[in-house]
């Protein structure tokens, strides 16, 4: 019988487990000795990163400011454009102007500031029937020089705060030398505003773009060359787009317009509303601006069909193209032609 070999004992194969272990441990104990006295990483210390200012959109202008810069009032005043009158203080530099049809066939501005204002602006001029649907989403001030008791109770009646000539005690009115009367009253705008720097800012009253090539107009619109808008026989106004001061130039009775620097007035946006007028009132006539009608966009040479609606006094007025949706203006300034549908006329020209 053959004998069978005796297994292995278990010290054996502990010896044969620890003769392979132990370089490993050795190995390894060398790894970590090398680790620890090696010389710690150094660190590069990171950059500091400089936060960006917050910025938002001034709310009658469109263009990107910081957060908390214009948080004053707007200022809305009754600005004379009898002939007499012009060259107006501080009309280049209004965010939003309204031109309305008044007695006489004539028209006058209700020009409105916030985010440029001058230290003076006028001839200041009385208050009409229209201007409290015209001022009342803006808030803020409103400065006039009088008028006809009932328009002044409809003005005053609005939550705007009235800032009146025929009742300033504050001397925030006077009368200057370079122009006759009734057509040399002022107000000192920036100081009338900071006497009421609790009141709030203005609501945003139109939609705007990030650019002008993004308006409304420059997407969707027909090219425009001149905008020439009839109130009466006596006051015909034009625009003509001017590519090399990407604006529309301003002229009147077929004369530029100029401002109190020499410079013809001009505007980025040039928005035209055919309205109606109440003879209510006599031989004052009455823009009706609660309600709706039709309008025409203009920016950057070009404009655009569309509707215009304003459901209350205190409602902004919204505009609309013929799909039902809200034009863009350009981030600038924005001229708004009232011009009477029966009295008036408006044609646009390539």
């Amino acid at each position: 019988m053959t004998p069978i070999p005796a297994a292995p004992t278990r010290s054996r194969l502990a010896v044969s487990v620890l003769a392979v272990a132990v370089p490993i441990v050795l190995l390894l104990s060398g790894c970590v000795a090398d680790k620890s006295s090696a010389a710690p990483p150094s660190s590069t210390p990171r950059p500091t990163r400089t936060a960006e200012p917050a910025v938002t959109l001034a709310p009658l202008r469109g263009t990107t400011v910081d957060v908390g810069s214009l948080d004053t009032p707007s200022l809305a005043a009754k600005i004379d454009n009898h002939s007499d009158a012009r060259p107006q203080i501080g009309l280049e530099r209004t965010d939003i102007v309204f031109e309305e049809l008044v007695e006489g066939g004539l028209t006058r501005y209700v020009a409105v500031w916030q985010s440029d204002v001058p230290d003076l602006v006028g001839p200041v001029r009385s208050i009409r029937p229209m201007d409290p649907d015209i001022i009342a989403p803006l808030g803020g001030i409103v400065a006039y020089s009088g008028g006809q008791e009932r328009f002044m109770e409809m003005m005053e009646s609005t939550a705007v705060v009235n800032a009146v000539f025929d009742y300033d005690e504050a001397g925030l009115f006077y009368r200057i030398e370079e122009k006759d009367s009734p057509h040399d009253v002022v107000v000192k705008a920036t100081e009338l505003i900071s006497q009421h720097a609790d009141l709030a800012p203005p609501r945003q009253q139109f939609e705007y773009s990030a650019s002008a090539a993004d308006s409304s107009a420059m997407v969707g619109g027909s090219p425009t060359g001149t905008i020439d808008a009839r109130f009466s026989d006596s006051r015909w106004p034009s625009w003509t787009w001017s590519a090399a001061d990407t604006a529309y130039l301003r002229a009147q009775e077929g004369e530029p317009d100029f401002d109190s620097a020499g410079n013809q007035l001009r505007s980025t946006n040039v928005v035209v509303l055919r309205v109606d007028i109440d003879w209510t009132y006599g031989e004052v006539p009455k823009t009706t601006l609660v309600g709706s009608g039709e309008a025409w966009i203009s920016t950057g040479g070009k404009s655009t069909h569309a509707t215009w609606v304003k459901g209350a006094q205190d409602a902004a007025i919204r505009l609309l193209d013929d799909n039902g949706v809200v034009i863009r203006l350009a981030p600038g300034n924005t001229w708004i032609e009232l011009v009477p549908i029966d009295e008036g006329s408006v044609e646009l020209l390539p």
